[in-house]
Formats: C-alpha cells, structure tokens, sequence
C-alpha cells in the first residue's frame, strides 16, 4: 500500500517504543484473550494546519505518545497516557530502524504508565521469573487500599504458600520498594516467626537470575525499566501509585532537568504516536527528518498497538500526505483488525 514512489524521498515507516513500566511480583498468568470482531467506523479526524517542529539531530527521533495501549510482550501491554520521550540510535549509522527493536534506546522525559493487573502478572511470570530454578512462581497480586497483596509459591526444596502485603515507594535511584507489613506463610502469620529465627527474604530467596528485581533484607526492589523486553529504556521514575486495578507509575527524564520539548500533533487525534527529526527505517524505505503521526482509527478506546506486528495494521490502515510533507498514518487497533478486513 505504501511504496516509495508514493512517498519520493520520504518513504514511509511506522513505529513504536515502549515505555515504561515497572511491576511488583504479581498476578497468576493467564487472563482473557483479545477481542478481535469489533466494526471500526471510518475516521473523521480533522487536519491542522501545520505546525513548527523542533528540530533533532540525525540518531534522535522524538517522540510523544498519546491515549495508547503499546504490547511490550505476549499478553503484556503498557498504558501510556502520556508519554514524551527520544528514540535514539544505537547503530552506526545513527538510523532507529522499527523492524530491529535492538536499535534504538527509549528515553523518557516524561510520561504517565499504567500496567493491568492482569498484565503484571503474565509480565512476572513469563519474563522476569521465567528461568530455570526461579524461586518464586504462579505470582499474583491485588490491591487493598494502598497496600499491595502478593501473592505466590515459594520454591525451597518443595513448593510453599505465601502471601506479602506491602507499602510502596520510590527510591531516589527511581526503584519501587516494597516494604512488607504482614507476611503469611502457608496461611500462618510468618513474619514474628522469620524474626525469631533470624531469617529474611534476602536469605530466602536469590532473585539473581530475575530481571531487574533485587532483595534487601525483607524489601524487594523493582527497576521499572529493566524489568521490560527490548526495546532497551531509560528513564526514572519519580511517583508510584496504586489504583483498583493496575499499577501507575509516573516518569521524569533520565538526568532528571531535562524538560521536554513540546511535540504538536498535526491532528485533533486523542489517540497517536508522534515521531518527529531524525532518520527512521521501515523495511526497505528510509524516512530523513522523520514527521510522522500515527493514529487510532477508533478513538473511542485506547491504540491498541503492537511494534511486532505493526505490518499488520499498516496493511489494513491508509495514510494522508500534508502540504508541509508530513505524514498522518490511520491504523486500526491490533485487536480489530479482523472486523477492517471483513469491511473492506
């Protein structure tokens, strides 16, 4: 649908990066599949006139994420509320290439991320604790009031119940500590008992082989950003809150002065990934001084997006041309894409 005589010399490419999060020892795996049999009405996004864009460097695409739901691993998807960030390159010739998510680095100036409940769980489960020999496993959590409930099993030589209820907070380093306030192990009140014994969770368990999770005596320590698949993140995160349902996490910049430069969309979309400056590849097309807006053609909910399989929604999407060259791409969310074939 989109070739390079359509674009001349700005050939057109889609994207991605990933955000964020950060998560606690969490939820059983499992949880519903995607619903994929919605109708998508044609958009009536109405066009800008255009802006003026900051300018960036040729390794550094900035980016702003806006009301979308980005899929950082199977099952597990972040929402960004707001995100404003740089993608830089990491390869020699200074291009961030979507199809190589080893290619670039996310920095995050700012942003708001949610992580589900649901999605914390399969992220523990099957990323961060998937090793051989882990020693925590069927993780689980919920909320109760501003404590967080962990839920688990325990592996010492046999399998052991055990439930953490702890208080969260935010080091000066950007980790989430979680401090535990009761402890149940087998359903029996433990913590008075792992006191008298001289045992903690540090002595306990060996978290080394995890990623991004450390214990120090009782507290476990989260590194929001190393606990996610690539593509790789820096930021630092300044505030943690819990909510019913999901965990919210608040980012300042990695060096924590940088502020952000403002990225205007050139849409009223309340659903959208920016990407402006640097040069960007998709497939066999090349994008110099990137100006691209990617945006939700059914913005009644979050942009379901997928870097994995933004082909797909390519496919199924179209694209305008504005007069300053930019370009407005229109996707449909991943989990609609059946109901945009079946209207085409």
């Amino acid at each position: 649908m989109l070739d390079q005589h359509q674009f001349h010399r700005r050939s057109f490419l889609a994207v991605v990066s990933v955000v964020g999060m950060a998560v606690v020892v969490s939820c059983r795996a499992g949880g519903p599949s995607y619903v994929i049999e919605q109708t998508v009405a044609t958009p009536t996004t109405v066009v800008l006139p255009p802006r003026v864009h900051p300018d960036a460097s040729d390794t550094v695409v900035n980016t702003r994420f806006q009301g979308v739901r980005f899929r950082v691993w199977k099952g597990v998807a972040l929402d960004l509320e707001q995100l404003t960030g740089r993608m830089l390159s990491r390869r020699d010739d200074g291009v961030v290439s979507l199809d190589d998510k080893t290619s670039f680095v996310l920095s995050i100036d700012t942003g708001r991320v949610g992580l589900p409940l649901d999605d914390l769980a399969r992220l523990m489960n099957t990323y961060v604790f998937a090793y051989r020999g882990a020693p925590l496993r069927d993780l689980s959590f919920a909320v109760d009031g501003q404590h967080l409930v962990q839920r688990g099993t325990l592996h010492k030589g046999v399998d052991i119940p055990f439930e953490m209820v702890g208080e969260l907070s935010v080091t000066a380093e950007g980790e989430i500590r979680i401090h535990p306030v009761s402890m149940k192990i087998c359903s029996i009140p433990g913590q008075g008992l792992m006191n008298a014994l001289g045992l903690n969770l540090a002595k306990m368990i060996d978290v080394s082989g995890a990623k991004g999770v450390r214990v120090v005596g009782n507290d476990l320590f989260l590194n929001p950003v190393s606990m996610l698949p690539p593509p790789a993140i820096r930021g630092r995160l300044v505030q943690v809150a819990l909510q019913p349902d999901r965990l919210v996490q608040v980012f300042g910049s990695a060096d924590g002065m940088r502020v952000a430069k403002r990225l205007d969309p050139d849409s009223i979309a309340t659903n959208f990934i920016l990407f402006r400056g640097g040069t960007m590849q998709f497939g066999k097309m090349f994008m110099v001084n990137a100006d691209m807006e990617v945006v939700d053609m059914s913005p009644s909910d979050p942009f379901d997006f997928d870097i994995d399989h933004y082909r797909e929604q390519l496919v199924a999407g179209y694209h305008k041309t504005l007069p300053d060259d930019g370009l407005l791409v229109y996707m449909p969310d991943l989990n609609k894409l059946r109901a945009v074939a079946a209207n085409r």
